[in-house]
């Protein structure tokens, strides 16, 4: 294929589709219709030579193919929103407060060095930033913006999922070297664990694979993400961390590289008022196309 032909407006489909799952779900999102936007992945498969998803009865699964694509397209689209705002002078009119609301892992550790060159970019934009684990209402203002673990439902708010956070088990090398470094799942059962209070997602994990939760012991129960985090690097147990929290200190190891966590998807979501708003857009532009850059570092 000659890049003189590309079409590049199918790729924001091809991202509106990879985000949402189902055609519907897309062309909501997008401002498009089903068949348009069933059109565009066709035609964009066809002009890749790659089928890019595979259709079920509950909507699209993406292929390897679609996967190995995902960075570079959403590079093309901050690219290309990038390019737009510097056209039209948005980013140089870009001042005023936007609040940004984020879990206290993503604000207290990937969000600063981002921040920081955002100031340099954005310098006459202050942000204001709402640390949180609970779901802002952007609806209510809370927040201008929000990074997000779920994606809201309010079609009032457009949501697009920019990254995938991985969970890993890991434990200070103080730890491992008093009670020695567990090889299979099963063995969890030997070591304290770090794990949520009131939240039992470790338990069910833990059932899932075959392990009963009576048998799961504790060093440090909180529902506080931080405070488990603290909690590892303190040689308190084996605990379920962040992977891009859990590079930040090398004396904490990861463990178990076999064992199947879940992924957590990060949802960029705000207000329609994105466009309107120089300073929103700005900042939302700016996170879009830094947090998953970030993340891929990480893990590099």
């Amino acid at each position: 294929m000659n890049i003189s032909s590309f079409d590049w407006t199918l790729v924001r489909s091809f991202l509106a589709a990879i985000d949402h799952g189902s055609l519907l779900a897309a062309a909501r999102a997008i401002g498009a219709s089903q068949p348009t936007l069933g059109r565009h992945i066709a035609e964009l498969e066809r002009q890749l030579a790659v089928v890019l998803f595979e259709r079920t009865g509950r909507g699209l699964v993406p292929t390897e193919q679609a996967m190995r694509l995902v960075d570079t397209a959403r590079a093309m689209e901050g690219s290309a929103s990038r390019l737009l705002r510097l056209a039209q002078g948005a980013e140089e009119g870009a001042h005023g407060t936007v609040r940004l609301s984020a879990s206290q892992p993503v604000a207290c550790v990937l969000l600063p060095p981002l921040l920081a060159r955002m100031r340099e970019a954005l310098p006459e934009v202050t942000v204001e930033l709402v640390v949180s684990n609970a779901v802002s209402n952007l609806l209510r203002r809370e927040a201008d913006i929000a990074l997000r673990m779920v994606a809201p439902r309010q079609a009032s708010l457009i949501t697009r999922r920019i990254a995938l956070v991985t969970l890993r088990a890991c434990a200070h090398r103080d730890y491992l070297r008093r009670n020695g470094k567990p090889l299979r799942p099963e063995d969890l059962r030997a070591h304290l664990l770090v794990g949520g209070d009131q939240e039992n997602d470790l338990r069910r994990h833990a059932a899932a694979m075959g392990i009963a939760s009576g048998t799961l012991r504790f060093g440090l129960r909180s529902d506080d993400l931080m405070a488990q985090w603290a909690a590892v690097r303190a040689g308190l147990g084996v605990g379920f961390i962040n992977e891009y929290v859990m590079r930040t200190d090398p004396k904490v190891q990861p463990l178990l590289p076999t064992l199947k966590l879940p992924n957590f998807p990060i949802w960029l979501t705000v207000h329609r008022e994105i466009r309107t708003s120089p300073r929103i857009r700005a900042v939302y532009d700016f996170l879009a196309e830094q947090v998953p850059a970030a993340l891929s570092a990480e893990g590099s």
